[in-house]
Formats: structure tokens, C-alpha cells, sequence
């Protein structure tokens, strides 16, 4: 009898997991490599499995949102990332953000539970010349510079690619001063017993000094004396204010649809923070990702109002993420053009956000199980989120290739000419529509 075929992932982040656990129903054996904890990346601090290294947001879980539409896709699709955040949810008005140690928690123990899944600590540094089953390279914006050498060899499109991504600082909670916030989400209707998000409002002399002090602060460079390429999504506090000291009250800091109970009015501008964990002892400053040094960090958010006695239990930080030429190396089933056992997933095929990272563990690991239990490999339809993804990232016209988060510019126009508020709702029905006609797992 011939040897069962297993399917090897490297990494454990939430592509990595969701490979394996969607490979696994398929009854196929996995090996997940994953090198924490024995080797740490310069972002990460556990050795649990899908941890969560930025925010802890998944954004938006509604349907009138791009993020929405796939999250709901990926529910109907068994995913394990979704089906985590889902069970150790914490409030964020209609985002879906998580308890990050429960949530990593919860993935781990799903993981390594698995009967078909076997999990080893230890780094993969070079990906073999002969492949005899699929390997599916999952290990995030944060590869080790040995793989990334070695991914680099496999095709000249494989240049190495990279931005910087900024982490925002988390604050005790009670280290904030309650009486200077106010609760309260974003047009509140009213029903509402509270809102999900702590608010620090400023008026018009606070923005302009912590603008201020933020342009004058002491900055960590970029190393490695590569230029400093942001998404623009996730751009540091001080690069926004240097692009106009109003940017930041537009951006993070508006103060749109809130009102500050006390005086009735709309701040000038407003500082949000985000439950981290169910019992609110952390908070996250939203939008307020940095590279100000650890000792400006300290002094200049503890002149936001609230904020002024601030104990910071992570400070903001700026790491590397590398990514490939996915246009150039990947078919529409994430597998290279040069090698049907080599797949690629997350975010280092150039998706932004944790929720599309996870959605291509999802494609991969179901078209590696599919390739090693006879079948076809599948594409997800064209009208659904997933579907619209692996169509912008395997663009073979695209020339200048940058990351980019699910949006609804990326999926295919309607048929008929409808009105503007009704487009999006038009548009998010017809990908469930699609999704529920797709059965990769037959």
C-alpha cells in the first residue's frame, strides 16, 4: 500500500491554521511548522497559534461593508479563524473585534486537538528541490530571512517586495481617567445601554498641541536603509500629521457622529479607544499606530484628556512585511506557475488584514487536499469576496503590485445600472449568492 500523502504548511498565523483545518476535513494528514516559541519573530510574543500581532479588530462583520461579505463567506466556508472571533468576540459596535489571548487560545487548542493535524515547533528554512506532496508557504508579512532567500531562488519574480506596518500602543484601563471619557460608538441610535468605545475628546488648543508635539517628536527610523513604504490603511499617527496637521481630525481622530454627553456638543476632535479584552482592563488607541520612540510615545498621548496618568502595556512599533510578485508567481488556486505542489497563503501573497490573510488558508488548504485526494484543484467564484481577491492578486496587467484589503472596487461591476445606496447591498447578495453554489469540499 502506498504511504499516505501529507500535506506540509509553514507557519501557524491564522493562514497557516486555517490551511490545516481546511485540509483536514478532507481526512488527508498535515504537518504545521511553526518555529515559536523556540524562535520568536520581531513582532510576535507567544508561541500560540494565530496570534494576533496588530489590532485586535477584524473590522466591520456587515454585509454593507467588503470585510463583512467575506467574513460571511468564510462562516459558510467551516472557517476556523472566523468561527474563533466569533466565540471570544468583544464589543466594537459593528465590528468584530476579539479577546486576542482567548482568541489565539481557541485556535491553538482547535489545532492541535486535530487527529489529522501534527504540529511541530521548528522553522522551515529551505523549501525542498523535489516535492512529492503539496507544500503551502503560509509564514506572514514576517518571513525569516532564510526562507525569504530561499523563496527569492524559485523564480526571478520572487524579488523581494516589502512596506512597513505600525502597531498602536494598548493602555491599562484603569490607568484612564473616566471622568475626562465618554462611552459611546459611533451614531448611536439611542438604544444602546452604552457604546463599545472609550472617547477622549480634545478641543481646539489639545489637537493643535498634540499635532504639534507629535510633528517635533523623536522618530524610530526604518533599518536596514530601506526606504519606509506604509500602507496606507494602517499609516502611522505621525506620517498622517505630516501630511496636514487637520489630516489626523478627518482620519482617526474625527469626531464625526459622536457627542460628548456633558456639553451636548461634537468635540473637535475625538481619541478612540478599544476594548481589548471581555473585561475591559485593556484598551487599544484606534488609529493611533506609531514609530515615535518609547519615551515620546509616554509623554505625548498622556496629553490627550483621559489619558494624562496612562499606563502603556504595549507601545506602538513598526515592523517589516514582505510580500511576493503574486501576479507573476500565482494561478487563481494559489498554486506557482512553476510547481503544482507549491502554494502560497496569506498575507505574504499580497492580501492586507487579518480576515483576507486567513481567507487564502482557506483556498489553499483546500486545493492541497484536493490535489493529494485526486481532485481538481478549484477557483472561488468571481462574484464573491474571495473570489474577487484571487483575481486582483493573480492579475497578470498589474505592473506596480501593492497590498490590498477586500474592498467592493475589486469585485466585478452589476449587470444593470441601479442607484448608488443600493449598489452595495446588490453586490454583497450576489456573492453570498455565488458562495453558496460553490462546493469545494465534494
Amino acid at each position: 500500500m502506498a504511504e499516505e500523502k501529507t500535506i506540509t504548511i509553514a507557519g501557524g498565523g491564522l493562514a497557516g491554521s486555517e490551511a490545516a483545518h481546511q485540509a483536514a476535513k478532507f481526512g488527508v494528514k498535515v504537518k504545521l511548522l511553526e518555529m515559536r516559541p523556540l524562535g520568536m519573530s520581531p513582532a510576535h510574543q507567544t508561541g500560540e497559534l494565530g496570534e494576533l500581532v496588530c489590532s485586535n479588530s477584524l473590522k466591520s462583520d456587515s454585509t454593507d461593508n467588503a470585510s463583512g461579505v467575506l467574513k460571511e463567506e468564510m462562516r459558510r466556508l467551516g472557517s476556523l479563524v472566523i468561527e474563533a472571533a466569533d466565540n471570544n468576540r468583544v464589543p466594537a459596535g459593528k465590528a468584530l473585534a476579539v479577546d486576542r489571548t482567548l482568541f489565539a487560545k481557541y485556535i491553538t487548542r482547535r489545532i492541535e486537538e486535530n487527529p489529522r493535524i501534527q504540529v511541530v515547533r521548528e522553522e522551515m528554512l529551505d523549501i525542498p528541490e523535489s516535492l512529492e506532496s503539496p507544500l503551502i508557504i503560509a509564514t506572514g508579512p514576517l518571513t525569516s530571512d532564510s526562507l525569504s532567500r530561499a523563496i527569492v531562488r524559485l523564480s526571478p519574480e520572487c524579488s523581494r517586495l516589502y512596506f512597513y506596518d505600525a502597531i498602536a500602543p494598548i493602555i491599562e484601563g484603569d490607568s484612564i481617567d473616566y471622568s475626562k471619557v465618554f462611552r459611546a460608538s459611533r451614531y448611536e441610535n439611542g438604544e444602546e445601554e452604552e457604546g463599545d468605545y472609550l472617547n477622549c475628546p480634545l478641543d481646539r488648543e489639545e489637537y493643535y498641541r498634540l499635532t504639534d508635539e507629535i510633528l517635533k517628536a523623536e522618530k524610530i527610523e526604518t533599518r536596514d536603509f530601506e526606504k519606509g513604504i506604509y500602507f496606507e490603511s494602517c499609516l502611522p499617527v505621525e506620517v498622517i500629521v505630516e501630511r496636514g496637521v487637520d489630516t489626523l481630525r478627518f482620519g482617526p481622530a474625527r469626531p464625526v457622529g459622536l457627542r460628548d454627553p456633558r456639553t451636548g456638543k461634537t468635540p473637535f476632535a475625538v481619541v478612540q479607544l478599544r476594548a481589548e479584552n471581555r473585561e475591559r482592563t485593556m484598551y487599544n488607541m484606534v488609529g493611533f499606530q506609531t514609530k515615535l520612540t518609547y519615551p515620546e510615545q509616554r509623554r505625548i498621548f498622556r496629553l490627550i484628556p483621559g489619558l494624562e496618568n496612562a499606563e502603556f502595556l504595549r507601545l506602538g512599533s513598526v515592523h517589516r512585511n514582505t510580500y511576493i510578485n503574486s501576479p507573476a508567481l500565482l494561478r487563481p488556486t494559489l498554486q506557482t506557475i512553476s510547481n503544482d505542489m507549491i502554494f502560497f497563503a496569506g498575507q505574504i501573497v499580497g492580501v492586507e488584514g487579518y480576515v483576507e490573510s486567513a481567507a487564502m488558508g482557506i483556498l489553499a488548504g483546500i486545493n492541497a487536499a484536493r490535489i493529494v485526494t485526486g481532485r481538481e484543484p478549484v477557483v472561488p467564484p468571481g462574484e464573491s469576496a474571495l473570489g474577487s481577491l484571487i483575481r486582483y492578486i493573480t492579475d497578470s496587467t498589474i505592473k506596480s503590485f501593492q497590498p490590498m484589503n477586500i474592498n467592493f472596487g475589486l469585485f466585478p461591476p452589476l449587470d444593470v445600472r441601479v442607484r448608488k445606496s443600493e449598489k452595495k447591498g446588490l453586490i454583497a447578495a450576489r456573492a453570498l449568492e455565488s458562495v453558496s453554489h460553490f462546493k469545494p469540499f465534494l
